[in-house]
């Protein structure tokens, strides 16, 4: 006879506007068990503007105790609970707490299911007028200067759309590594207080982006980039080809392997790509201002 758990309900709550909380949200917190939330406060302000009351037990849920209160509503679950999770805006788990509980769950073989709502990835990507069939979420850069330019090479020729979330007083510095990185004529949207009263998308090269957010933005932030452009065998020089070396080196890769994965990228023979690694590295040792920062 199989054991009967309960369920891990994964409810979207609002990026902005309370009238996009899908019609099952009201339903879920009166019915629920147990509601964890990020933050209780905006629990009540969200179950005020519904006209509803939980009848469940409420706890916290967010990154400071997400570990250790795992294992408490996985106990409840395995008890036949039903568990609602919520967020302050948006899907649970996506650059919000909610992986690690999934994560438990499947591992329990108890069943998770999600009330669908608001999400700011996809609604900035479907504003920024920038191509929408590929992309890929980047969530937080880092805080630290090297770090973040770090992250920026990873994807640096990546073809997707980049989508990421930021602090409005590190924008213009997010902007201008992007820039810095990417290329300053690389398009890109700037989406502010998505579904609020003050709505803004401001589009444009990431080098005009940052000049302007130089100047101070509010708000919750998503940027959109473009995707970098295709790039035949024929346009890549030795100087671009050692760069992409460069850039899988710092991701961690071994050279050998980045120097067989950029051959395959540029449809070339790996012996090309290495004589222009060690013509980089020699020119580099022969003097000051020769091959600098080239491998």
């Amino acid at each position: 006879m199989s054991r009967v758990t309960g369920t891990l309900v994964l409810a979207g709550t609002p990026i902005g506007d309370i009238a996009d909380a899908p019609p099952r949200l009201a339903a879920e917190l009166e019915s629920a068990d147990i509601v964890a939330a990020e933050d209780t406060r905006r629990l009540r302000g969200l179950t005020r503007a519904l006209g509803i009351h939980t009848t469940g037990r409420v706890v916290s849920y967010f990154e400071g105790n997400e570990s250790a209160r795992t294992p408490e509503l996985v106990e409840a679950l395995v008890g036949g609970a039903r568990v609602l999770l919520v967020t302050d805006a948006g899907m649970p788990s996506v650059s919000d707490p909610g992986y690690r509980l999934v994560a438990a769950a499947v591992e329990q073989d108890i069943k998770v299911t999600a009330v669908p709502g608001p999400s700011a990835v996809l609604t900035a990507l479907a504003l920024s007028g920038l191509p929408v069939d590929r992309f890929c979420f980047e969530g937080f850069l880092p805080r630290k200067a090297g770090e973040r330019l770090g992250r920026l090479r990873e994807v640096a020729d990546e073809r997707r759309t980049l989508v990421y979330f930021e602090a409005p007083h590190r924008l213009d510095d997010t902007l201008a590594a992007m820039a810095e990185v990417f290329g300053g004529e690389r398009r890109a949207a700037v989406c502010r207080e998505l579904t609020k009263t003050y709505e803004e998308v401001k589009r444009g090269p990431l080098a005009e982006l940052a000049a302007w957010a130089a100047e101070g933005v509010r708000g919750e932030i998503t940027v959109v980039v473009e995707g970098a452009p295709e790039t035949g065998p024929a346009e890549l020089d030795a100087e671009e080809l050692v760069r992409r070396v460069r850039v899988r080196e710092e991701a961690g890769e071994r050279r050998k392997e980045a120097i067989a994965a950029v051959a395959a990228e540029a449809g070339l023979p790996k012996r090309e790509v290495f004589d222009a690694v060690v013509a980089a590295k020699n020119a580099d040792a022969s003097g000051p201002g020769k091959g600098k920062g080239l491998i």
